[in-house]
């Protein structure tokens, strides 16, 4: 028999359980975070607070792995074998919550023992969980917390990628900056005042036009989401719109659409605007942000590799899938759910629709491609590629006045790579590559 939880915590031990469940799931199978979260039997019962309080959890958990791993190792003698995964996951959630985001001791080891010795394939570690957790936030641990190289929170395919593709200061200034949590950036609708907004939200207004605010809170609370004014869209994200430049009377195409911020961007053009999503689940969420924003687009539900427009388009918005390595601030997950074999493998799903893209657009016409990734084999070396095998593009160099206040990204054949050390002062960037082609 095991002791019963102190009844004082029982009521924070669904968020912890959750958040364990879905480090777990990431570590186990790649699963999103946000998915194995939402895959918790009480997370739908969870109020709004505890459902934050569990996703901080499992983000740091899974944002700062390597420092977490130092600062216990510096505890535990021997490593935990290989089939005790779950009671290592609760002593890395633990220590999340003390070091990462300074939880109260008493709270936390409560917390966490008490999951360590009601099941039954971890209370054998019980003691351990007391004794580690008690002393993770102080001495020798916290100070192999703060030494750790940021480098070290990523896995090693990924840290060996950043090193030997942008050298080692940049790979670690990029580590720094997806190491603490993100802004919260909204894009606005024409005619919504962004300075008038930002100033309702304690935010700042940035070059590019993009509100942010330093802390993301409960977006659905804050003043112009029922009315539709704005929609959550990372600066970087909502540049390739922006290159693309869609005018009113114009039809373009907006292809694997989802979750829609390009779409509404367009949209909010005057052009015509088409959304092509091949999943249909994903294009309902297209449909409720434009609905929010009242803003309309033609859904088409549809392999963008196989559809084509009824009459060749002004222009095409490609964001192909991708790795997404540049989003870890945001989904630090990403980087534990992708392997090196996948660059490659959707390196050709990207080079098909590329393909396809130029196949759509008339004479004259353009296309932005971009990836929210920051390997070179999904970016550069795809454009470099298509211009090879296509003689009827070529790249429309991307110049100063395009990107106020971010020369920096433009690279000297007139692509754009962002990243997310770019804009440190501000609050960093999403690693992005964009490039802008015209059809001859």
């Amino acid at each position: 028999m095991t002791d019963a939880p102190n009844p004082r915590i029982l009521k924070n031990l669904p968020p912890r359980h959750a958040a364990l469940s879905a480090v777990m799931a990431v570590h186990k199978s790649g699963t999103a975070l946000d998915g194995g979260l939402a895959s918790h039997p009480d997370w739908k019962r969870m109020e709004a607070r505890d459902r934050g309080f569990a996703r901080a959890i499992a983000t740091a958990a899974i944002r700062r792995d390597g420092a977490l791993r130092a600062a216990l190792d510096t505890l535990i003698d021997r490593p935990l074998p290989d089939k005790a995964l779950k009671a290592r996951m609760v002593l890395l959630c633990g220590a999340a919550e003390r070091l990462a985001l300074d939880g109260a001791a008493h709270a936390a080891v409560d917390g966490w023992v008490s999951l360590m010795a009601n099941d039954a394939s971890t209370r054998n570690y019980k003691n351990l969980a007391n004794a580690v957790l008690r002393r993770v936030a102080s001495g020798e641990a916290r100070e192999a917390f703060e030494a750790c190289d940021p480098l070290d929170d990523l896995p090693a395919w990924l840290h060996r990628r950043w090193v030997d593709g942008y050298g080692e200061e940049t790979a670690r200034a990029m580590a720094v900056a997806r190491s603490g949590p993100p802004p919260l950036d909204l894009t606005c609708k024409p005619g919504v005042d962004a300075a008038a907004l930002a100033e309702a939200l304690g935010a700042e207004v940035l070059p590019n036009g993009t509100v942010r605010r330093a802390e993301i809170g409960t977006v659905e609370g804050l003043p112009g989401f029922e009315a539709g004014d704005w929609w959550v869209q990372d600066a970087a994200a909502a540049l390739p719109v922006q290159l693309l430049k869609p005018q009113a009377g114009e039809t373009i195409a907006d292809l694997c659409a989802a979750p829609g911020g390009k779409t509404m961007q367009i949209a909010a053009s005057g052009a015509v605007t088409l959304a092509v999503e091949a999943s249909g689940k994903r294009l309902k969420r297209v449909e409720a942000n434009l609905h929010r924003t009242g803003l309309k687009a033609e859904l088409i539900n549809a392999d963008a590799i196989r559809w084509r427009p009824e009459a060749p388009l002004d222009g095409v918005l490609l964001d192909a899938p991708c790795t997404a390595t540049g989003t870890l601030r945001r989904r630090p997950d990403t980087a534990f759910a992708k392997q090196d074999g996948d660059v490659a493998n959707l390196a050709a799903i990207q080079d098909q629709l590329l393909d396809a893209a130029a196949d759509m657009v008339k004479s004259g016409g353009r296309i932005v491609y971009c990836t929210c990734s920051l390997e070179r084999e999904e970016g550069e070396d795809r454009i470099a590629a298509l211009l090879a095998r296509r003689t009827d593009l070529r790249l429309d160099p991307v110049r100063t006045e395009d990107l106020p206040d971010l020369t920096e990204a433009i690279t000297p054949d007139g692509a754009v790579r962002t990243r997310p050390d770019l804009w440190a002062d501000r609050g960093g960037l999403d690693g992005f590559y964009m490039a802008r082609l015209v059809k001859a």
